[in-house]
């Protein structure tokens, strides 16, 4: 397995890796690697000849205040688990690589950005499309995979592909959950043991709010009862919970056409996110 930090070298590993194996993939990540990153992994190289997995903390898509500084790094230990899982080539880039002396460009995406993370979050999916937008360049892979956990990020990179005329496909990868239900992220470890069993309100009460709306009750008010339920729950904030359209991420009054339920919280000084298909 490659190990590779700088474009030039990239771009000649590349090349060789291709002539050997037609269909490549890659896995963009932050490090911080546990099982839901590994079944992007898997799912990639079952679909892929070659898989590439990047490595890269993005300061862009961090806003004032929030957490670059403290977020886990631990890139020996996601360097181990890769090759073991018989990934061929990481791309892990200083920030220079990415963001050189003097960019000025920045990637945008309206309508399914709006509200949600996006509200909370200012700036954050700019820069989320803007270096995957980069690393499209770079890569140019025949197929990218990312968690649904992310929903809204994967919405926000499936429009900017389609409107950018990246011809690769998009893999949105169901989310990976703890044996409790938790979905599986690299921010759970900043959790205590009590802020840990506390958290699983968060699945628990997603599904509950969902069933209640199939069997039509008033959705106004299952959101905001299930907003006042994580609160009671050991949750100090709820930024959002949230029926959206599950293609355009529209906001839904009515249950009337496929749906996901959206919900982010904030336990301790950890925010939590989390989502489901309503049908």
């Amino acid at each position: 397995m490659q190990i590779i930090r700088k474009i030039d070298p990239l771009r000649d590993a590349l090349s060789a890796l291709r002539q050997e194996k037609s269909r490549l993939g890659l896995v963009p990540t932050m490090g911080a690697l546990h099982a839901g990153h590994m079944h992007l992994v898997e799912t990639a190289m079952d679909q892929c000849d070659a898989v590439v997995v990047s490595i890269f903390v993005n300061p862009t898509q961090f806003g004032e205040g929030e957490d670059l500084d403290a977020y886990p790094r631990q890139e020996a230990a996601d360097a181990a688990l890769l090759e073991e899982a018989g990934v061929d080539l990481v791309w892990v880039p200083t920030v220079d690589q990415v963001y050189p002396e003097g960019f000025a460009t920045n990637v945008s995406v309206s309508g399914v950005s709006t509200g949600l993370c996006g509200g909370s979050r200012p700036g954050h999916f700019d820069g989320v499309a803007t270096v995957v937008a980069k690393l499209f360049n770079q890569i140019r892979p025949d197929a990218a995979f990312f968690g649904e956990k992310d929903y809204q990020q994967l919405a926000v990179i499936k429009r900017m592909a389609r409107d950018l005329d990246f011809t690769h496909d998009i893999v949105g990868v169901l989310t990976v959950r703890d044996d409790d239900g938790l979905a599986l992220s690299s921010r759970n470890a900043y959790l205590t043991p009590e802020q840990r069993g506390q958290a699983v309100a968060l699945p628990d009460t997603m599904r509950e709010a969902s069933e209640a709306i199939v069997q039509g009750g008033d959705i106004a008010v299952i959101l905001r009862d299930a907003s006042e339920k994580l609160l009671a729950s050991g949750f100090h904030k709820v930024d959002y919970f949230e029926l959206r359209n599950a293609e355009t991420l529209e906001n839904m009054t009515f249950f009337d056409k496929p749906a996901r339920l959206l919900a982010a919280a904030h336990i301790g000084t950890t925010r939590l996110i989390d989502n489901i298909a309503v049908s």
